[in-house]
């Protein structure tokens, strides 16, 4: 007997053992698909992950009911790397699936009704319900519960369906339905043989009194005649509103002109010209020189750049490099909306060989890329984080642009890991080269880079030798005390913006807080506005006059009067991005002010729209959030003004000061790109600040070094490994006694001193669950993977109480 163990795209553990038919036993092979029943009757699709015949002793396994693909979906390197994944991450292989692929390429049953073969049906004893699903199932024979619901009210459903079953009329079937359909356009040409039997004249005397339909004839005669070989799409014969669908189907009933299909790519792919590669500056060789010896030494790169030093130049070498050896190429973007300019020069050069992977597409299109990749067709893609489990066939690099941002480490969706460390483990397994750039690397990057794990590249020169932006820090407490302010603005930083739109140049003005207010207080009894679902304080947004919960997405109107005490005396706290908007286009009236943050970009193209402005000089000064410190390459930006530089420090987090220096980094490298006379004012209350210091002496050497003492001194990473566990559930008590029996479960097997907590999370309640975490500090090396595996011994303890299995907990490694 042979066996197969099969994941399932379910939140699990482990795989499950399923027998092998003797059928299917020549065909089997790891990696594929394959449909098997799991709990009752559903049916799934799993992914066989290992072959044996060690059959199972405590239990019968089910036979897998068939295979769906003649070769493997899913390469080894791919079923190693999850395998990685679901270790080191401390999470299900089913969670993996679940999230790498598309839903279209994950069949499963839906429930179907049916009638019960033979059954005499005495419909004098049905109800009306009862009565219309019979007739229905009558006419189409298999009806699913989404159908019903057109003709059945949604609370008798249930009802409806239980009773017709025991009464013995139907009966539930469990059919898969494959979700994946290809996209098919419709073209229409004259038939050959109306061509060569009929004469022309004859078919136009048929046609007299029917002149569209004629004009339409002579009109696809035209073009088939005109050019053979063209295609002809049906539905262009309609753009200019002469002819309608009736014309076109008049003709095809007449047998004279055919409809037929082929299948499109629901991506368009660039088919324009292609560009050559431009000359590399001495620097840029330089730095290619050692990154050739680094990959000659089989070690990864981390490629330093400072902002506009052509780092972007070097990917495409390398680039060219592994495509001419017949290998294909993994650019990772953080977010695929801000990469304009970069998927531009990509596009130019490469045209259709290259493709697209991130979450924007639809589901159909994730399938076509997938099956592109599958087949080789692609030489280059350019993905977020879930580009990482596509089928590659043959990879040779991958690039991590951006490396050190957030993006890649998201805390919303499952499997939680990091992507930047992800695309390392995975460039070993298809001995890929891997390049982490960044103007700013994270500070666990530049560590390893320190440690020799990762070969240091450093170009400190930006692109035609232009100078870096100058800092100046403002302090904003004096210039208050002197009452040389405007709002929230010192009048050093509004005459250095006046100076600049005098010189035609434009601004950026960064601050990083949505909204318009942070609260609406009210000023009699302090009642603030709370969030009914979660424990925060909704945000005033005045653009569209409403509060919002930044969490969970809760709106209500903004109170004109206090609930708790009825006055009118409400004020609001706190500056917001539209806040700051609203002030410069007071300020500067003839400047043309726009905004980017996320709830401004939310409509279709807004992004681009405002790009185009930008880049066409239509707007003068530009106001966001931490949107604008990526993409915004122009030659035209002089100036960027941080007004309120504090709020970017001072937030509850170990990598705050990191964060803040990558994010001011990051967008002054908008400034002065073409000119070299940018400029960026920081405006503070503490100026005195060692991160503000180091950020105006330019001294990037120095900051990093500062970064490494304070995680030494306090024990974070990357001298220790941290773990955060979460615990989530809709009753505060049972969640509370949960964390507390998972906290004494650890203590059993770590040392006191490494486990912090449990405690209510900083945000004791989101979305109406509330959260309780623990905080694991534990030590590098053979230590760090003994401990780990206590860990999953206590979740596996901690999941055996039956009580608690209603808990969501969420792991975090590396967090």
């Amino acid at each position: 007997m042979h066996y197969a163990q099969v994941i399932l795209p379910l939140n699990l553990a482990g795989s499950f053992t399923y027998k092998v038919p003797d059928e299917l036993l020549d065909e089997i092979q790891l990696g594929m698909r394959v449909l098997v029943q799991f709990g009752g009757k559903k049916i799934y699709t799993g992914i066989v992950w290992d072959l044996h015949q060690n059959k199972p002793e405590t239990f019968v396994p089910k036979d897998i009911i068939n295979i769906l693909d003649q070769q493997p979906i899913l390469p080894v390197q791919q079923i190693e790397f999850w395998n990685w994944l679901s270790d080191y991450y401390l999470c299900n292989l089913g969670e993996i699936y679940r999230f790498a692929f598309p839903s279209s390429l994950k069949l499963e049953s839906e429930t179907y009704l049916k009638l019960k073969p033979n059954a005499v049906v005495d419909f004098q004893n049905l109800d009306v319900n009862e009565m219309y699903l019979i007739q229905a199932l009558e006419v189409r024979q298999l009806i699913n519960l989404t159908d019903i619901e057109a003709f059945i009210p949604k609370k008798d459903i249930i009802k409806t369906i239980n009773s017709l079953i025991d009464l013995q009329y139907i009966e539930i079937d469990e059919q898969v339905a494959e979700k994946y359909r290809a996209k098919e356009v419709a073209y229409v040409r004259i038939k050959d043989e109306v061509l060569k039997n009929f004469e022309l004249t004859e078919i136009l005397s048929q046609l007299k009194r029917a002149p569209k339909q004629k004009d339409l004839f002579l009109a696809i005669l035209d073009k088939q005649t005109e050019n053979p070989d063209s295609l002809i799409k049906k539905s262009e014969l309609f753009d200019d509103g002469f002819f309608a669908h009736s014309h076109i189907k008049s003709l095809i009933d007449k047998n004279w002109v055919e409809e037929y299909f082929l299948q499109k790519d629901r991506i368009d792919y660039y088919d324009g010209d292609t560009e050559d590669l431009e000359e590399l500056t001495s620097a840029q060789k330089q730095a290619l020189v050692l990154v050739d010896e680094a990959f000659s030494e089989n070690k990864n790169v981390l490629l330093h750049g400072v902002t506009s030093s052509g780092k972007t130049h070097i990917y495409l070498e390398k680039i060219e490099e592994c495509i001419n050896e017949g290998r294909n190429v993994l650019f990772l973007l953080p977010e695929i909306a801000l990469t304009k300019q970069i998927t531009k020069r990509l596009e130019k050069k490469y045209g259709s060989a290259l493709g697209f992977y991130h979450q924007k597409l639809t589901d159909f299109e994730r399938v076509e890329v997938w099956r592109k990749v599958k087949n080789d067709e692609l030489k280059i893609l350019i993905g977020t984080r879930n580009a990482l489990f596509l089928p590659y066939q043959n990879l040779g690099l991958i690039i991590v642009d951006e490396e050190h941002d957030s993006a890649y480490r998201p805390r919303e969706v499952s499997p939680f890991f990091n992507a930047k460390d992800a695309a390392q483990i995975l460039g070993q397994k298809y001995n890929a080269n891997v390049i982490l750039g960044s103007a700013t690397p994270s500070v666990e990057s530049y560590f390893a880079a320190r440690k020799d794990k990762l070969q240091y590249v450093f170009l400190g020169e930006r692109f035609g030798k232009v100078d870096l932006p100058k800092f100046e820090l403002i302090n904003f407490k004096e210039a208050q005390d002197s009452k040389n302010v405007s709002g929230d603005f010192s009048f050093h930083l509004l005459e250095n913006i006046r100076q600049n739109l005098e010189h035609k140049n434009q601004t950026i003005v960064l601050h990083n807080r949505r909204g318009y207010a942070n609260v609406v207080e009210c000023e009699s009894c302090g009642y603030v506005n709370y969030c009914s679902n979660c424990d925060v304080v909704m945000t005033y947004h005045k653009y569209s006059n409403e509060m919002k919960c930044h969490y969970c997405g809760q709106r209500a109107s903004k109170p004109k009067i206090c609930p708790k005490c009825h006055s009118e005396n409400l004020n609001e706290r706190g500056v917001g991005v539209e806040q700051i908007h609203e002030e410069l286009q007071k300020l500067f009236p003839e400047a043309e002010v726009d905004r980017m943050d996320v709830d401004s970009m939310r409509k279709k193209f807004a992004y681009e729209k405002l790009y185009e402005k930008i880049e066409d000089r239509e707007t003068d000064i530009i106001v966001g959030t931490q949107m604008i410190s990526k993409g915004l390459d122009f030659d035209d930006i002089e100036l960027v003004a941080i007004p309120r530089a504090d709020s970017l420090m001072y937030v509850q987090d170990f990598r705050a000061e990191e964060r803040a220096y990558q994010l001011m980094t990051q967008v002054s490298g908008r400034a002065g790109r073409v000119s070299g006379q940018g400029k960026v004012l920081i405006q503070t209350y503490n100026p005195q600040n060692r991160v503000f210091e180091l950020i105006q002496r330019n001294d990037i050497q120095g900051i990093y070094e500062y970064f490494l003492t304070e995680r030494k001194k306090f024990h974070y990473p990357p001298f220790t490994k941290l773990i955060m566990i979460e615990l989530k559930h809709r009753r505060e008590d049972k969640v509370n006694r949960a964390s507390q029996f998972l906290g004494s479960i650890l203590g059993k097997y770590l040392p006191e001193d490494c486990i912090l907590g449990p405690e209510p999370a900083s945000i004791a309640r989101l979305n109406n669950m509330y959260q309780f975490q623990i905080l694991l500090k534990l030590p590098r090396g053979k230590n760090y993977l003994v401990f780990k595996d206590y860990i999953r011994k206590s979740f596996e303890e901690f999941e055996e109480i039956t009580a608690y299995r209603s808990i969501r907990k969420h792991v975090f490694v590396d967090f």
